[in-house]
């Protein structure tokens, strides 16, 4: 089985498409939303897991080109300024997946961007502007 996490960006004429269904009902992956923001008739974003037999993802993602379905690694969505990070901890109690955690060894704030699922909380509370979203 392989598992990847993607960020999938929908344009406005497929927002209101039911992509997510024919991942799982033809191509057989399992979907697990991790966030959305969908705007029918504008734009959607999901950031999401998909599970499946290495082929079966691979199958998915092209279907997912097909339909016009940006598809871009979740790791490159945010990114840890650690020169500007004091570690405060200010972002470490909103971070729902311990993406942002205080190694006990050294004390300081670390980032795994595997964890991550883009919620931009951390982006919110850092007075320190440590975490920003990565510009394509």
């Amino acid at each position: 089985m392989k598992k990847t996490r993607v960020v999938l960006s929908f344009p406005p004429s497929r927002v209101e498409d039911p992509i997510i269904y024919h991942l799982i009902k033809d191509h057989g992956l399992v979907v697990n939303i991790l966030r959305a923001t969908i705007d029918p008739g504008k734009q959607g974003r999901m950031v999401v897991d998909l599970n499946g037999e290495e082929n079966e993802v691979s199958v998915g993602l092209n279907y997912l080109e097909s339909m016009g379905v940006s598809v871009e690694p979740l790791g490159e969505e945010l990114k840890h300024v650690e020169e500007r990070c004091t570690s405060c901890t200010a972002c470490v109690p909103i971070c729902p997946t311990g993406a942002l955690d205080v190694n006990r060894q050294d004390w300081l704030v670390h980032y795994d961007s595997a964890k991550c699922i883009v919620c931009l909380s951390c982006i919110e509370v850092c007075p320190y502007k440590a975490m920003e979203e990565s510009l394509r």
